[in-house]
C-alpha cells in the first residue's frame, strides 16, 4: 500500500537577500504592548506579514526593493502607526505601532485588527513610489487593497465610487480590487512594478498598465458599482433628503470630530518624521 504524496507547503516570493525582523518595546507595562505579545505570535507574526505583503504585490520574477531589515516598535504615541525608513540607509525600515490604540481596540476584535494594521505597513517597506513621485494616494490605496485581499478587513470600511480615486486607504483599495478583477490576476503587481521603472506620469502610467486613462476608468468603475449595488443621489439629492442643520444654515464652523481608524495610517510618502503628531483629519503637525 502506497502513501500519498505529502503536500508541498506554499513557496513564498522571496526578496534576494532575507530581511532581518525586530520587535522592539518601550514599556512592557502598558496594556497595549501585552495585548499584542498576548495576542499574537511575536516569533512569527512579522515574517508570515513579509511573505503575505510579497506574494500578493511580486511574482517569483519580479525585482523586490533591497529592503535589509524591519524593525517593529510598540510604543505610546497618538494616532495608530506609520513606516519610515532610517535617516542613515532607507533600506532599513522601522514600523511604528501605538500601544495606546491597541488598547482602545475592543478585545474581540484585537487580534485581526493588529494584524490588519501590521500587513498595511508591512507593504510600505516594500512597495515601489515610482522614485518617490507616486501619489500618496495610490501609495496608501495599495497598502489597503494588500491588506483586503489578506482578509483582514475590519467593520467600518465600506466600498465608495464617489470623490476622487486617489483619495487613498479602502477608497482606492477598493478601486484597486475592480482593476484586478476586471483586468485580470496580477493587475496590482503589474502596477507596483511600473512605479519601479521611471517617476509616475499620470497619462502614461495608465494607459501603459490598463489601456485607458484613469478618468475613464473610474468613470467606469463607478458605473460598475452603481449596477451592483444601486446609483448614489447626487449631492443636490442627498441634501434635500438631510436638510442642512441650524449651525450649518447659521454659517458655523462646527463639525463632527471623526475618529482615525486603523486604515487611517500615515505613512513616510505623506512627509511623517519621527516626532511628528498624527493629527485627526490625517494631516501631521508638530508636537
Amino acid at each position: 500500500m502506497s502513501l500519498a504524496p505529502a503536500s508541498k507547503e506554499k513557496e513564498h516570493v522571496k526578496p534576494k537577500r532575507k530581511p532581518l525582523l525586530r520587535l522592539e518595546i518601550r514599556d512592557l507595562s502598558e496594556e497595549g504592548a501585552r495585548a499584542f505579545l498576548s495576542g499574537l505570535n511575536r516569533g512569527t507574526v512579522l515574517e508570515e506579514a513579509v511573505d503575505g505583503v510579497l506574494d500578493l504585490l511580486y511574482s517569483p520574477k519580479s525585482q523586490i526593493p533591497p529592503t535589509r531589515s524591519v524593525t517593529l516598535i510598540l510604543r505610546s504615541m497618538p494616532g495608530v502607526a506609520f513606516t519610515t525608513g532610517k535617516d542613515l540607509d532607507d533600506d532599513h525600515k522601522e514600523i511604528h505601532f501605538s500601544t495606546d490604540y491597541i488598547a482602545r481596540i475592543p478585545k474581540d476584535d484585537r487580534k485581526a485588527e493588529m494584524l490588519g494594521v501590521l500587513r498595511h505597513e508591512m507593504v510600505h517597506c516594500w512597495q515601489w513610489s515610482a522614485k518617490g513621485t507616486c501619489p500618496g494616494g495610490l501609495i496608501e490605496g495599495i497598502a489597503d487593497w494588500v491588506r483586503l485581499r489578506s482578509d483582514f478587513v475590519p467593520p467600518h470600511w465600506k466600498r465608495e465610487w464617489d470623490g476622487d480615486w486617489d483619495a487613498g486607504y479602502q477608497h482606492t483599495g477598493y478601486f484597486l480590487d475592480y482593476l484586478e478583477e476586471r483586468f485580470g490576476d496580477g493587475t496590482v503587481i503589474a502596477i507596483n512594478e511600473r512605479l519601479r521603472e521611471k517617476e509616475y506620469d499620470q497619462k502614461s502610467f495608465w494607459m501603459e498598465c490598463c489601456q485607458h486613462d484613469i478618468k475613464t476608468l473610474w468613470k467606469d468603475y463607478g458605473e460598475e458599482m452603481d449596477k451592483k449595488h444601486g446609483k448614489k443621489p447626487t449631492k443636490d439629492e442627498q441634501n434635500n433628503q438631510f436638510p442642512a442643520t441650524t449651525n450649518q444654515a447659521n454659517g458655523s464652523n462646527d463639525s463632527t470630530q471623526h475618529t482615525r481608524r486603523s486604515s487611517d495610517v500615515i505613512s513616510p510618502a505623506e512627509g511623517v518624521n519621527e516626532g511628528s503628531a498624527v493629527t485627526d483629519c490625517g494631516k501631521v503637525g508638530e508636537d
